[in-house]
């Protein structure tokens, strides 16, 4: 069975983890990552998502964190500070820097940002084909409006500076007008058996990878079945403030507006916690195969069993 996921960073990486807990080796996953979230800091190209990907599937991430290298040190930063030279409310450890400085020397070099990651995978394996959404630049902006007037700010700054304290007026993907898909991207999504939308950000993350031309497309006219899998439990993100992004683009935070915002035309199946069984007799109205089941990512069995629950819902859609 070929699978492709559409992952951001924690809830997906978080998800993919019980997935390969869920499928045997004949199977094989593509994961699209979000690459909206990418910044650049200290002359460097950081890429959040894919290296939270990269890093909970190879072994590497800070478990309670859920982001970030396990054992990090701290001694980089701290000299950075020193100099002055920040910013200081985002981190990055000293493993991770590594990772970093290898990925900006390829990129310098000429290499494709699909090239870097699939050498960094080498050393991490993490058990999928992992592809970045493009190789171009894109960049998710928030527009607030705060005590220094209205403005556009990177995302980052948004969720880990201001913590979404401001509320989001709008959301931009800066350059995904003009972006492409990467490599092999649109001949994943043709040639899936199943695709599968993690319980991701809906607006910065897997919003975001629908925003690059031709992805939505391809997604939708997919002879594959999509199955998507709610972030929002009993009317709250299950983790971080995905209900302050929803709300910049008039999406109320629950399963079944997120399901009804996708949209009978991209996705076939959906899956709620069971605190919103009641939302399923509406999610099946607008021509979505709704069913209820538990979605708390406890541990990785639970999480496999909400993978598989994805995937029964996929077969039965498909039939």
């Amino acid at each position: 069975m070929r699978i492709v996921a559409l992952a951001g960073g924690i809830g997906g990486a978080r998800f993919l983890r019980g997935l390969l807990a869920a499928v045997g080796p004949q199977d094989e996953i593509t994961v699209i990552g979000n690459t909206g979230d990418d910044i650049h800091l200290y002359g460097l190209k950081v890429c959040p998502d894919l290296d939270t990907v990269m890093y909970t599937l190879g072994g590497g991430i800070h478990e309670e964190q859920g982001w970030g290298r396990t054992d990090e040190t701290w001694s980089i930063k701290a000299e950075m500070q020193e100099y002055g030279v920040g910013p200081e409310w985002f981190g990055l450890g000293d493993r991770d820097f590594a990772t970093h400085l290898v990925r900006s020397q390829m990129l310098t070099a000429g290499y494709s940002l699909s090239q870097v990651t699939e050498a960094l995978c080498v050393r991490w394996k993490p058990g999928v084909r992992l592809l970045p959404m493009s190789d171009d630049r894109v960049e998710t902006h928030v527009r607030i409006t705060d005590e220094q007037g209205t403005r556009a700010i990177h995302f980052q700054e948004y969720w880990v500076k201001l913590h979404a304290a401001v509320d989001a007026e709008a959301i931009i993907p800066v350059g995904a007008d003009t972006a492409k898909p990467a490599p092999g991207v649109l001949e994943a999504i043709a040639d899936a058996d199943v695709i599968l939308l993690p319980p991701s950000n809906p607006v910065v993350s897997i919003g975001t990878i629908l925003s690059v031309p031709g992805i939505r497309e391809a997604v939708a006219a997919a002879p594959a079945p999509v199955v998507g899998l709610s972030p929002i439990i009993g009317g709250a993100p299950v983790r971080g403030m995905a209900d302050k992004v929803l709300a910049a683009v008039g999406v109320e935070a629950t399963a079944e507006a997120v399901a009804l915002d996708y949209g009978s035309a991209l996705i076939d199946g959906w899956l709620v916690d069971t605190a919103d069984q009641d939302s399923v007799a509406a999610v099946e109205a607008a021509g979505i195969a709704c069913r209820a089941v538990p979605l708390l990512m406890t541990d990785v069995e639970a999480t496999a069993e909400m993978a598989r629950a994805a995937l029964a819902l996929a077969e039965q859609v498909r039939t």
